[in-house]
């Protein structure tokens, strides 16, 4: 037994140099996407440039599915790090790796299936449905090491090794795009070069991860050489707090899509100029989630680490000292898009019409940039708690809220009334959080004794 370490109170400075490393890391997750764009644009036909739009969209859907992998194990790894507890650590990593692999190799399985039902969710020439075949075929066998990155990128939120993940993150992204280049424009490999690319990134990364693992296990102290890592991995509570959590975080991330692909198929509705209007803004709002989404990530393992440590003040601190951080910078982001975002438009279309309404609507992607850090936020504590319930029926609820206000406005006030109802969507997430937050808050002690 030992008695917790002194409460460490991080400025908001601190915060910020947490976050960066996961603001840079996500930005160069789309500009990959630009890469693959750009080299297929100057290479393929146009059907490849579509098999590529395709193809990645299938990827990204099904591992979306299971993006629960990284954020239960920052979660768990956080409250377990804060507890001083360095071998519960690592059999959070162990068990949601090897949950990773387990699902990889079941998407390997059942390849023939899933690609069948997703061409036939697909609506391309016969030429890009081969190219998404070809792509698929290939990209498929990357799906283990994909869904082991997310359980590396978990410990590594978790226990706040942000530049690390920022390195990972690079050396995924850049390898993806050597190859890319070299195995396309100079092989001439076509789709299958990019396929190939992506997966060689994926299975490159996950040994630089687990030598990255390796180095951070080694550093630990206070584990007996004579413990058994693998006793009580699945043991039967562990394993049933994990499965529930990640089907929380599952349907919660299942409802937050619905309510997305409502509001583009609902702006489908007001004809092409508003659909594409629409389309342009929600590119400001994914570009604003890179920063707010840095802010989170690093709320998860601060609010983690004090719920292990059962330190209420450090807690009450993080959650205000991070929130401060992340509102000035939800404001400036807003202020930008209002300033300079009609410039931004210019040079992403030339179609007047689409232009046109796209200013017009700026000041509703203004307001929800501003509005959106609640939730960010909110989302990046109940995840550090591992809240998953909680978590889930706000989801529910905000959704539900939504395609009620939706349902209402829209017949008064079109697209405009789609927007009011899609800000107040993103608020609604933040409320119905929030209404949990101070029963979770009670529930933490301010001292505590912890068995190692």
């Amino acid at each position: 037994m030992s008695t917790l370490a002194a409460p460490v109170f991080l400025s908001r400075v601190a915060i910020i140099k947490m976050a960066i490393p996961i603001i840079l890391a996500n930005a160069a997750v789309p500009l990959l996407g630009l890469v693959d764009t750009a080299v297929m644009g100057h290479s393929g036909t146009a059907a490849d440039l579509g098999a590529i739009a395709l193809g990645s969209l299938v990827f990204s859907f099904i591992y979306w599915a299971f993006g629960f992998l990284r954020m239960s194990t920052s979660g768990f790894v956080a409250q377990a790090e804060g507890a001083n507890n360095a071998l519960e650590v690592r059999r959070v990593f162990l068990r949601s790796a090897v949950m990773g692999v387990f699902i990889g190799l079941c998407l390997l399985l059942l390849q023939y299936p899933i690609s069948l039902f997703a061409l036939s969710l697909l609506d391309g020439s016969s030429a890009v449905e081969q190219g998404v075949r070809d792509y698929f075929a290939i990209r498929i066998w990357g799906a283990p090491a994909a869904l082991s990155i997310y359980a590396i990128t978990g410990l590594l939120i978790g226990l706040g090794q942000t530049r690390r993940l920022l390195w990972l993150q690079l050396w995924l992204n850049g390898v993806n795009l050597v190859l890319d280049v070299w195995l396309v424009m100079v092989w001439d490999w076509g789709v299958r070069g990019i396929a190939w690319g992506t997966i060689v990134a994926e299975w490159s990364s996950v040994l630089l991860g687990l030598w990255m693992v390796s180095r951070i296990f080694r550093s630990q102290t206070g584990i007996s050489r004579s413990v058994t890592l693998w006793r009580h991995l699945f043991a039967g509570d562990a394993l049933l707090k994990t499965l529930k959590t990640n089907a929380d975080i599952f349907w919660r991330t299942l409802f937050m899509l619905i309510g997305f692909a409502w509001f583009s198929n609902q702006g489908a509705r007001f004809g092409d100029t508003m659909l594409a209007a629409n389309h342009i803004l929600l590119q400001f709002i994914s570009f604003a989630a890179f920063f707010l989404d840095g802010y989170a990530f690093a709320v998860e393992s601060l609010v983690g680490r004090a719920m292990g440590a059962r330190q209420r003040a450090v807690f009450d601190h993080v959650i205000k000292r991070s929130s401060e951080v992340a509102g000035i910078t939800a404001i400036l982001l807003a202020t930008l898009v209002l300033c300079f975002g009609s410039y931004l438009i210019d040079g992403l279309t030339r179609i007047a019409s689409v232009n046109q309404q796209a200013t017009l609507l700026l000041p509703f992607a203004a307001a929800y940039i501003l509005l959106s850090f609640a939730a960010f936020q909110l989302d990046g504590i109940f995840i550090g708690a591992t809240r998953s319930r909680e978590m889930r029926n706000a989801s529910f609820y905000a959704l539900l809220v939504f395609l009620a206000l939706a349902w209402l406005l829209t017949p008064l006030w079109g697209n405009q009334g789609l927007w009011l109802a899609f800000i107040v969507y993103v608020v609604a997430r933040a409320v119905c959080l929030a209404v949990y937050l101070p029963a979770m808050r009670r529930q933490i002690e301010q001292h505590s004794l912890f068995t190692h």
